[in-house]
């Protein structure tokens, strides 16, 4: 009888034993997540590409003189991206040289299980990168410091899945002017090579809250390229695809053509002239 009792004692810690191990491998499984950093999104998914489409010496489709250019179409084009491109250039500046660096520096594990990303950048700036896995996506915060003007602006804000290949973005205006500004919203496809971007107007009481520009990398065999500009104000949708091999491309511009027509133009290698649409 004692030996079966010190039996059964035995085999009830032997049960304990196990237990406590099977629950702290659980246990570090579930923390396992967060022993790597997240991967930051790639720098595309928040800085558009106006450089795949060129827009240098893009003017009006109307010369000085009255004049229609022989490559009208290619140039209202070019002039319609252009004014994103400034508009984008003058405003993200900061947020994107911040955003851009973050990519040359370690993280470092937090107590509350998020990364940080800490550095310098400029001349008197500092950045605070933070990425935190919440469940199957990525939160991340965006904080600059300015000496002497402002001390961790949250400039943006994002999710991300884990994969990241779909997310947002969150822009603010300003430290002076602490507005939401910009929201972008991101795709790609690792496997396919596509990905879109899209940066959407969300100033408060701004004529042009909701306005937007979107890009696309298609696999489409002739135009593997898009931009479709949205003028909220004057309710007007643009859409321009080229092919980014010899650049020939078409836009479509109800407001400025008085039609719903393609309007064509030629390939680079031919001077972007404009030609008969297909």
């Amino acid at each position: 009888m004692v030996n079966f009792n010190v039996k059964i004692a035995n085999l009830f810690w032997m049960m304990v034993v196990l237990s406590l191990l099977l629950f702290n491998c659980s246990e570090k499984d579930s923390l396992a997540p967060n022993e790597t950093a997240p991967e930051i999104p790639p720098q595309s998914t928040l800085i558009m590409d106006f450089n795949s489409f060129d827009t240098s010496f893009a003017l009006p489709k109307i010369s000085p003189a009255g004049i229609q250019q022989q490559d009208a179409a290619w140039r209202w084009a070019a002039f319609k991206v252009g004014v994103w491109n400034l508009v984008v250039v003058a405003n993200f500046a900061i947020p994107t040289v911040a955003f851009v660096e973050s990519f040359r520096h370690e993280p470092v594990l937090q107590d509350d299980g998020s990364w940080l990303w800490a550095y310098n950048f400029g001349i008197g700036n500092s950045a605070k990168l933070t990425g935190k896995i919440v469940g199957t996506e990525v939160q991340w915060e965006m904080r600059i410091t300015k000496s002497n003007q402002y001390t961790d602006f949250l400039w943006f804000t994002g999710t991300s899945n884990l994969l990241a290949t779909e997310g947002e973005w969150h822009l603010n205006a300003a430290p002076n002017n602490p507005v939401p500004y910009v929201d972008v919203l991101w795709h790609r496809n690792l496997q396919d090579g596509t990905a879109d971007i899209k940066y959407t107007n969300v100033i408060p009481n701004n004529p042009g809250n909701g306005g937007y520009i979107s890009y696309a990398i298609t696999n489409d065999a002739e135009y593997n390229a898009v931009y479709d500009i949205f003028n909220v104000e004057i309710n007007n949708l643009t859409n321009i695809a080229w092919n980014r091999t010899d650049f020939h491309g078409h836009i479509k511009d109800p407001q400025h053509y008085s039609d719903s027509n393609w309007h064509c133009w030629d390939t680079k290698a031919n001077g972007l002239v404009d030609v008969t649409c297909p």
